[in-house]
C-alpha cells in the first residue's frame, strides 16, 4: 500500500503553484515573441511554399524563454547555438541517410551529443533536428540555409523579444552572472549571497548533483542564501511584525510639500515616512534615500520621479511646490501585524527597502525598519540571565 501511495504521489505535479498573473505574463510573452519572430521572418527571402518558416520548435523555445527564463536551458547561448547546431546536424543527416526512421533517430541523437559538447543543450533543438529529418524534400532544396533562415533568425528574434519583455515585466533574462555588480554598483555579492562559497565550489555542487542543466550558479547562491536566512529566523523564535514594529509613527499627508518632508527627515532621523490621507488610510511611503538619489538606469519609477522633483526644488525652476503624493512609493511590500520576520528579513537583507509598513485593513499601525530587525536579533542572541 505504501508503494502504491508513493507512486501516486510521484505522479502529481512537481512544480509549485503558479499565480494567474505569472501564467498570463508568460503566455502573452510567448504570443508576442512568436508574432514578432513570424513577422520579421516573413520579410526575409524564405520560400513559404516549403512550409519551413515559423517552425514548430519555436513554440517549445518560447515556453522556455518566457515561462522559465532562469533555466540554463533557456539562455541565449543554449537557445541560439543549440538550435543552429541542431539544424546543421539535421540537414547533414537528411542529405546523407535515406531511411526516414533511421534519419530521424540519428538526427536527434547526434544533436544531443553535439549540443552537450558545445554546452548548448536546448530541448527544442531536438525538435529542430527532427523537423529537418521529417522534411527531406524541403531540406534538400534549402540545404544548410535552413540553419540560417528560419532557424537562427527566428531564434534570435525570440531571444531579443524575451530580453526586452523580461525587462518590461520585472523578470530577469538572461539570468544573472555570479560576479556581476550588486544593486549598489560594487563588486561585493549581494548581502544574501555572501555564503563563503566560491563560484567554483557552487559549480561543483551543481555538477555533483547533476543539476547544471536546471539551475545557474547565481540562482543557486540566491537559494542557499535564502535558505540560510530562513533558518536564521528560526533561531529568533516565532517573532512577528507586531512584536518588533515601531508604533509611534510620524506621517505626512499627500499634499505635504517636499521641503517639510525633508525637514521631518532631518529632525527625526527616520529612513522612511508613511503617507496617509486625511482619514488615516495608508497611501504610500517616502524613503529618505530618495532625497539623495539622482536616479540610475536601473532605478525604479518612484526614485526617478523623486529625483526629478528634488532637482526642480534645488534649482528653483519649479513653478509650484512638489507634493508628497507625487513622489511616494505605492508599490512596495507591506506587512500585517502577524507577518513573521522570516518574510521581512530577506527584503531588508537584499536592500530592496529600508522599512516595511504594517497595515490593518487600510490603516497603518506600525512600521518595521532595519534597526528594528537588528535589535530583535541582538536581543535573541544574548545569553539568558542565570539566577544564583
Amino acid at each position: 500500500m505504501t508503494f502504491v501511495s508513493n507512486m501516486l504521489r510521484s505522479l502529481g505535479p512537481p512544480i509549485g503553484l503558479v499565480s494567474p498573473r505569472e501564467a498570463l505574463r508568460a503566455g502573452f510573452g510567448a504570443l508576442l515573441g512568436l508574432a514578432i519572430a513570424g513577422y520579421f521572418l516573413s520579410l526575409l527571402p524564405i520560400d513559404l511554399q516549403l512550409r519551413l518558416y515559423l517552425i514548430a520548435p519555436f513554440g517549445a523555445s518560447a515556453v522556455l524563454l518566457f515561462a522559465v527564463p532562469n533555466s540554463p536551458l533557456a539562455q541565449p547561448w543554449s537557445a541560439i547555438v543549440g538550435n543552429i547546431i541542431a539544424a546543421l546536424v539535421g540537414v547533414a543527416v537528411c542529405l546523407s541517410v535515406p531511411d526516414p526512421t533511421l534519419r530521424i533517430a540519428l538526427a536527434v541523437g547526434l544533436t544531443i551529443v553535439a549540443t552537450s559538447l558545445f554546452r548548448a543543450v536546448h530541448p527544442p533543438a531536438g525538435a529542430v533536428a527532427m523537423t529537418a529529418a521529417l522534411n527531406s524534400d524541403a531540406v534538400a532544396e534549402l540545404g544548410f540555409q535552413f540553419a540560417l533562415t528560419p532557424v537562427a533568425a527566428g531564434t534570435i528574434f525570440l531571444v531579443i523579444t524575451a530580453t526586452i519583455y523580461a525587462k518590461l515585466t520585472g523578470r530577469r533574462y538572461p539570468f544573472r552572472q555570479f560576479d556581476e555588480p550588486n544593486n549598489y554598483g560594487t563588486q561585493d555579492p549581494a548581502p544574501i549571497e555572501r555564503l563563503g562559497l566560491s563560484q567554483d565550489e557552487l559549480v561543483e555542487i551543481l555538477e555533483r548533483y547533476k543539476q547544471s542543466f536546471n539551475l545557474g550558479v547565481e540562482d543557486l547562491a540566491r537559494l542557499v542564501g535564502a535558505a540560510e536566512m530562513q533558518a536564521a529566523t528560526h533561531r529568533t523564535g516565532p517573532l512577528s511584525a507586531d512584536d518588533i514594529m515601531s508604533r509611534n509613527l510620524v506621517t505626512v499627508k499627500p499634499d505635504t510639500v517636499l521641503a517639510d518632508i525633508a525637514a521631518l527627515f532631518r529632525r527625526h532621523k527616520f529612513t522612511a515616512l508613511p503617507v496617509v490621507d486625511h482619514d488615516g488610510h495608508y497611501l504610500g511611503v517616502i524613503f529618505q534615500i530618495h532625497l539623495i538619489s539622482r536616479g540610475t538606469q536601473d532605478a525604479d519609477n518612484s526614485t526617478l520621479r523623486f529625483s526629478a522633483a528634488m532637482a526642480r526644488l534645488l534649482t528653483k525652476k519649479s513653478d509650484r511646490p512638489v507634493l508628497a503624493h507625487e513622489v511616494m512609493d505605492v508599490d512596495g511590500p507591506r506587512a500585517t501585524p502577524t507577518t513573521s520576520i522570516g518574510k521581512l528579513l530577506p527584503l531588508m537583507a537584499q536592500g530592496e527597502v529600508d522599512a516595511i509598513p504594517v497595515l490593518e485593513g487600510n490603516s497603518i499601525v506600525g512600521i518595521v525598519t532595519q534597526t528594528d530587525l537588528i535589535a530583535a536579533f541582538a536581543r535573541r542572541s544574548l545569553p539568558e540571565k542565570t539566577h544564583i
